[in-house]
């Protein structure tokens, strides 16, 4: 392990270096991906778009997270940095384009950390409710949830961060084998004509009804690339995981296929078990828990309870897992040259940067309270605006993660892959274009619009960051150099 340097107050200014495993990486990532909780409420974004075809939208998403993976295992196979597309586009791009992807993937899990805790919160009261505890929950005891979930992840952060990875690993392993099992035995009932509605087998799932077309879909998708967002979560911890150039590279693609066939499964066995016809779609995009509502109608009303208990500590699991992302990458900002040196040091006692911890943390909590004050009563809303928010962005960061990719491997130099390869991030480009293309819609709901503009107004934000501070080139590419080398002399500012 590497030494640390000791700053004033206790503070240091290193991670701790190969603490890590890959099972560690791997337990980030699908905790911030959160199979779970993903499965048991995003596809309620979708049947609203696509009706019945919830599991094609997730084949779409699928599709496109298994592109875009290639170039996160290229980069990482070559780059391992704390800032994740920071370090990596800034290295193949220059600093000014990396600040500005750091800047978009920080805000991707900073507002995703938004969405977990709202589930957090409508889980957590759901489940109160089911068991009786606390029957007709007012609508303000999931915002207090949620606002407890941010707290305990605060909480948890500040310890070494093989201690969080651990206990995310556990919760969601075994909530995840639960959904399977639960999954396995309503298509069994289904194909075997026991499905308490006389739900049938049907591949219909997998064709959009008459009136939704190819832009549905892709709109649609959205909560699928919501579900996986996450998966690439271990390339932050690059700097504090063992041989980090083959780890964090099989933990991002071993989460990214295990997510494609998982969601597509499930969604498939959801959509069915509820039924395709209008009455089933009306009671998909109405359930409380999917899964915890197939479980109580297919098998008993306690394993319901279970899953939905469950998807809760699952939900605060992810919350845990966005609050360590996005601080690992405010710290690599700050550490680097954006910013206060101060979000850039490390505590010597636990090697955990907590002041930028306390920086994301309060900044989610804001945007929930601004919400509640301002817009909407219902937890849901914010679980569906923050994921549009932070999707969005989260394109954003991937397309230039891709674009500095494709650079490193073919034009700086001798091709470092095969040259038909290329083909791979080209198409993972079109899917990530075509995805934001089709979800900015001029003519959509205002509270849509609205989710638009907060997306534009984080990334533009950014921009004029990079363009207008004095020197940061400067003192970002000195940064990038100082930490693993990550510097290109030919990339220019």
């Amino acid at each position: 392990m590497a030494q640390v340097t000791e700053g004033s107050r206790g503070e240091a200014r290193g991670l701790r270096r190969g603490s890590l495993s890959l099972w560690e990486a791997v337990g980030i990532s699908i905790a911030l991906m959160a199979p779970s909780m993903a499965a048991n409420i995003n596809p309620q974004g979708t049947v609203g778009l696509v009706g019945r075809a919830v599991p094609l939208a997730f084949v779409f998403a699928t599709v496109g997270i298994l592109l875009v993976s290639y170039t996160f295992v290229r980069l990482c196979q070559i780059y391992h940095h704390a800032g994740s597309v920071f370090g990596f586009v800034g290295a193949t791009l220059g600093p000014r384009v990396g600040v500005l992807a750091g800047w978009s993937l920080m805000g991707t899990y900073t507002f995703y950390a938004c969405v977990t805790s709202a589930a957090a919160g409508i889980f957590g009261a759901t489940f109160l409710d089911e068991v009786g505890i606390w029957n007709n929950h007012p609508g303000w005891s999931e915002f207090m949830f949620a606002f407890i979930a941010l707290a305990g992840a605060f909480a948890l952060a500040s310890f070494p961060a093989h201690r969080a990875a651990r206990i995310l690993l556990s919760i969601e392993g075994i909530t995840v084998l639960l959904i399977i099992v639960v999954a396995t035995v309503v298509l069994a009932k289904i194909i075997g004509g026991g499905a308490p509605g006389d739900q049938g087998f049907t591949l219909k799932v997998f064709s959009p009804p008459t009136g939704s077309g190819i832009g549905d879909v892709f709109k649609g998708a959205v909560f699928g690339f919501l579900s996986f967002a996450g998966f690439e979560a271990a390339a932050t911890l690059g700097e504090e995981t063992r041989e980090p150039r083959r780890a964090i590279p099989r933990a991002i693609l071993g989460v990214a296929i295990f997510g494609g066939i998982y969601f597509v499964y499930v969604t498939s066995v959801e959509m069915m078990g509820f039924g395709t016809d209008a009455k089933g779609v009306a009671a998909f995009g109405s359930s409380g828990s999917l899964l915890g509502d197939l479980g109580s109608r297919y098998m008993t009303s306690s394993v319901g309870d279970i899953i939905t208990l469950g998807t809760a500590i699952s939900a605060f699991g992810c919350t845990l897992a966005c609050v360590v992302g996005a601080t690992r990458i405010l710290f690599a900002l700050s550490r680097d040259g954006l910013g206060t040196s101060a979000l850039g040091s490390v505590r010597s006692q636990t090697g955990e940067p907590v002041r930028a911890l306390a920086v994301v943390t309060l900044t989610s909590a804001a945007i929930t309270l601004i919400c509640r004050i301002f817009f909407t009563s219902a937890a849901f809303d914010v679980f569906v605006w923050s994921g549009v928010i932070g999707t969005l962005i989260l394109l954003v960061a991937y397309v230039l993660a891709t674009l500095g990719a494709m650079r490193m491997l073919w034009f700086r130099g001798r091709a470092r892959v095969p040259r038909w390869q290329m083909i791979i991030p080209i198409a993972a480009l079109l899917v990530l274009l075509a995805t934001l293309y089709y979800n900015v819609d001029p003519d959509a709901a205002k509270a849509t619009r609205w989710n638009y503009y907060t997306a534009g107004i984080w990334v533009i934000a950014g921009a004029i960051l990079v363009l207008v501070l004095p020197g940061l080139a400067a003192r970002v590419g000195a940064g990038l150099a100082r930490h693993e080398g990550l510097t290109d002399s030919s990339a220019g500012d």
